[in-house]
């Protein structure tokens, strides 16, 4: 029967058939890996699957020396029996999508993922399933994302009112993905580029998996003043308040993330500006990519997980939350390494 292909266990995701486990929470024997943000990617697990464009920011989150086996685009691996392949989702560098068929039914795990375009990473590919396992980190309506190209023409006049005032910018951003996908938005024109050292770990592994990215900086621990009042500093969350940031002289602060739709969130988190930009797929994409899915039967998993299930069933679908320790993009969550 389909709904045991996958089951829930005291590890994560397990497909007994194969013997193997999606995104597990603990240290497994075999780990097929949909992106490589902690809540993913768990270190020391005996062996890896991941997209091959994902291998080397997967290592960085693991270890240099955990055993990675890499596959192409829709690539199918046999594991004891079961036919596993991955597709991009569109989330970060490497995230995919893993499409697990056995005896003739097909099951697809989404990871994360978003619709829109991003030069940093692989679109999002439709991929069709019997069963729909999907995230819904941002599944309510009010969560709607405009054009990123909007968001980056209105960071780059941010920083230039600032540089013109004589203020540094900084940039709040998960280290992984989101700073690479602001710091591909720059216009590096307008001043000099510089990176928390957790960013920089993340744009030295993009880079050598082939994305351009603009010349960034990172500070030299020795550095009294950097910046002159034109720098954009890419930082993650914990960043904020701290000594570090005291460097670049006087700061403008804002954060990048689908939840600055929210004005609540950013008057709590104490950011005097926010672009609303996310990994995530927004409200409209959740559904589309169900759509997309031809599957009979959805899972849901994290963040608003009851409610956008009870969307899914008022569209005729069976749907029900899945209760899993993935957590998504976290309004409340300042640590670089609970990243979405």
């Amino acid at each position: 029967m389909a709904a045991d292909l996958l089951e829930v266990t005291d590890r994560g995701l397990y497909c007994a058939a194969g013997d193997f486990y999606v995104d597990p929470w603990r240290p497994v024997p075999r780990a097929v890996i949909t992106h490589a943000h902690a809540d993913h990617a768990r270190s020391g697990c005996d062996r890896y699957l991941c997209l091959a464009t994902g291998k080397r920011v997967l290592r960085e989150r693991v270890g240099r020396t955990a055993p990675i086996d890499g596959v192409r685009r829709g690539e199918t691996v046999v594991i004891n029996g079961v036919s596993v392949s991955l597709f991009p989702s569109g989330h970060i560098l490497g995230a995919a999508q893993i499409r697990i068929e056995h005896r003739g039914v097909r099951w697809v795990v989404t990871g994360d993922y978003k619709l829109e375009a991003d030069p940093t990473c692989d679109p999002f590919e439709p991929v069709e399933a019997d069963v729909l396992i999907t995230e819904s980190t941002f599944g309510l309506p009010v969560y709607r994302w405009g054009e990123s190209g909007e968001t980056a023409l209105a960071v780059n006049a941010w920083w230039r009112e600032n540089r013109e005032a004589g203020r540094s910018c900084v940039l709040l951003a998960y280290s992984l993905g989101k700073a690479q996908r602001l710091a591909a938005m720059l216009d590096p024109s307008i001043g000099p580029i510089y990176a928390h050292g957790a960013v920089m770990r993340m744009v030295r592994a993009y880079r050598e998996s082939g994305v351009a990215l603009p010349p960034i900086d990172q500070l030299d621990p020795a550095t009294r003043r950097a910046g002159n009042g034109k720098a954009m500093v890419i930082a993650p969350p914990s960043a904020a308040g701290t000594r570090w940031l005291k460097t670049f002289g006087e700061t403008s602060v804002a954060m990048a993330s689908g939840w600055m739709t929210v004005r609540g969130v950013r008057r709590r988190r104490g950011i005097g500006r926010g672009f609303v930009l996310s990994d995530h797929a927004d409200f409209p994409g959740l559904l589309e990519a169900v759509d997309a899915s031809r599957a009979r039967r959805v899972l849901v998993t994290h963040g608003q997980s009851d409610i956008f299930a009870r969307f899914l069933r008022d569209r005729g679908l069976d749907a029900e939350p899945l209760a899993t320790l993935f957590r998504g993009e976290d309004a409340g969550d300042a640590d670089e390494e609970a990243e979405p």
